[in-house]
């Protein structure tokens, strides 16, 4: 497993990232989590979408927010495989490299998470998206965990924002709100309220 980039291999990439971006074009992000509810910019359409390929799951160690080293929580990843209902936001031109500068600042902290394009239904459009995945490289991925283990970890998991199990059942809630069935992650909060 890899280390976390360093502060300034981060600042790197983030460069490369925003310089690759700036294509004159309004662009699409996808979001599959809290960006749903909490996007945090500015965005001229929002439609939902459908990702094939990625899923959303419980698939990355929480050092700080959501845990501590000693007892880590879990936090939502976009990992490989199957599919994700979530919303693509259109963002104008003008706005891009300030919207992408303040999505990189909040998903990519420790370089757990890949920028990449996806291409998700949309209507009867595919649209690329700007979408950040998990890294299955980094050593905070939680790669192949049991439920069982995923209730563990996130009954324990208490971090800077909070517990865990707040976390996972706020994210239930705003999907159910949402309209977004997510049988997964609702079997995941009953193993957690059993524990």
């Amino acid at each position: 497993m890899a280390d976390a980039p360093s502060p300034d291999e981060l600042q790197r990439r983030k460069r490369k990232f925003l310089d690759a971006a700036e294509t004159g074009s309004d662009i699409w992000i996808f979001g599959y989590g809290s960006l749903m509810w909490n996007p945090g910019f500015a965005y001229v359409e929002k439609r939902p979408a459908l990702l094939h390929g990625w899923h959303r799951a419980f698939c990355v160690y929480s050092w700080r927010h959501r845990g501590t080293p000693e007892k880590p929580g879990l936090v939502l990843g976009l990992d490989r495989g199957g599919s994700c209902r979530g919303l693509a936001y259109r963002v104008a031109a003008a706005r891009l490299r300030e919207v992408l500068d303040y999505l990189w600042d909040r998903e990519m902290v420790n370089g757990v998470y890949q920028p990449r394009i996806l291409h998700p239904r949309a209507g009867p459009d595919r649209i690329p998206c700007h979408a950040f995945t998990v890294d299955r490289g980094h050593r905070q991925y939680a790669r192949g965990l049991a439920q069982d283990e995923m209730a563990r970890l996130i009954r324990q998991g208490v971090g800077q924002s909070g517990a865990n199990r707040d976390y996972l059942a706020g994210l239930v809630g705003h999907l159910d709100a949402l309209g977004i069935s997510d049988g997964p992650l609702h079997r995941l909060l009953a193993a957690v309220a059993r524990g």
